[in-house]
């Protein structure tokens, strides 16, 4: 009996996450002695701030260590209603707030509480791997706007309105974009929102994880427009811009209803997310923004260098992300060359994983994200690593031939 002939159709359907594939294979060749730089994945390489982890050790002093509220508890909700008061100037009251295990289950609870099967699910690409994925589970159909470098990877009102047909459930975005950094402005939200204004059974699911990483203006969420505000499901969560990737803490600023139907499908999934955890956010958002302005200006420096050195490489076209900490290079000229070995580079896939095996740097190919001509690279590392692996990728793309 094959593997896939008892497993279920909805696993068998499913792909593997593009991005921890590559540092499972990253992590595969560091354990045989080879100096590999992971850039595939999206972590902060800051430590969790101080002020967090004491919270955490008293929490545990404190005996925190019991089933916590399904939805959260009421503090952190508290904490997370008054956080979006004072930096968005949004108005939630804490039955709008739902907790997770991370942005990530947030997101998947979202669509799993909207989504029928065969209702369409719109996404801008280039995309963050698991959208996609996670509409297929709820048996959904993904239909995807594409874009490209030269309209900075945002998608227009036009493009918005060619795409909705009558079984559009809802449409999900990032802003900052994971994998492009790139940002929506006020203006381009407002252009946005004027076509939503015409359909109203039409949710917006924006995923805001990457807010405070971002170099342009304030983060500007499609949530501030009254009009459609009631259709807006938030995601946002602590990992990026408080370095709490591991903590596993997210949540979903939403209407009551979907509140509600997230509160109870998450207390027949996960129940409530760690108590420990949930504590420790308590501090991370009452105590202010300091430690993350820190890291955004180390961010900032580090996306100039990266810039810099990815334009001294032949054959690489990139623009410069306004957030987030990726770039996303166009890669299309090494599509068809030949590596050392004489193995035809044939996409995105071929060329990160030629970047892995001969230059030791791990990237994620394109296709993952919906557009197969470039690769994704995080910067979210070192200057002096991110200076090497440049320097290794330069010489790798110049032994194509």
């Amino acid at each position: 009996m094959s593997t896939t002939s008892y497993l279920s159709d909805r696993i068998n359907s499913l792909s593997e996450s593009a991005t921890l594939k590559m540092t499972k294979l990253g992590r595969e060749l560091a354990a045989k002695g080879i100096n590999v730089i992971s850039l595939s994945v999206g972590e902060p390489d800051f430590n969790t701030p101080d002020n967090v982890k004491e919270a955490a050790k008293k929490a545990l002093d404190e005996n925190y260590t019991r089933y916590s509220p399904v939805p959260g508890y009421p503090d952190l909700r508290q904490a997370i209603v008054n956080k979006l008061k004072t930096e968005n100037n949004l108005d939630y009251d804490i039955s709008q707030i739902v907790v997770s295990t991370g942005a990530k289950q947030s997101l998947s609870n979202v669509i799993l509480t909207l989504i029928n099967p065969g209702e369409e699910v719109i996404i801008p690409t280039p995309y963050w791997v698991s959208y996609s994925e996670m509409v297929t589970l709820a048996e959904g159909k993904s239909v995807f706007i594409n874009t490209d470098i030269e309209s900075d990877f945002k998608i227009t009102p036009a493009q918005l309105e060619a795409a909705i047909t009558p079984n559009t459930k809802l449409f999900m975005f990032s802003s900052p974009c994971n994998p492009t950094g790139s940002v929506y402005s006020k203006e381009e939200l407002a252009a946005l929102v004027e076509v939503f204004e015409k359909y109203p059974n039409i949710f917006i699911l924006s995923d805001e994880i990457y807010e405070h990483i971002n170099f342009v203006d304030n983060h500007e969420s499609i949530a501030q427009f009254d009009s459609i505000k009631d259709r807006v499901i938030i995601v946002n969560g602590f990992s990026k811009a408080y370095a709490m990737t591991g903590w596993r803490l997210g949540y979903i600023a939403a209407n009551k209803e979907i509140a509600a139907a997230n509160d109870k499908l998450q207390g027949q999934t996960t129940s409530g997310t760690c108590s420990i955890a949930q504590r420790a956010g308590i501090t991370a958002y009452n105590d202010g923004l300091a430690s993350v302005m820190k890291m955004k200006e180390a961010f900032l420096r580090r996306r100039q260098l990266v810039y810099n050195l990815l334009n001294e490489i032949p054959g690489i076209k990139t623009n410069l992300p306004e957030g987030a900490f990726y770039f996303f290079p166009e890669v299309s000229a090494f599509f068809g060359k030949q590596d050392p070995d004489g193995n035809v580079i044939k996409g995105s896939a071929d060329l990160a994983l030629y970047l892995l095996n001969h230059g030791h740097i791990a990237t994620v190919g394109g296709d993952s994200f919906g557009n197969d001509n470039y690769i994704r690279l995080s910067y979210a590392a070192a200057d002096e690593v991110l200076v090497e692996a440049l320097r290794r990728m330069k010489e790798a793309l110049g032994n194509l031939k």
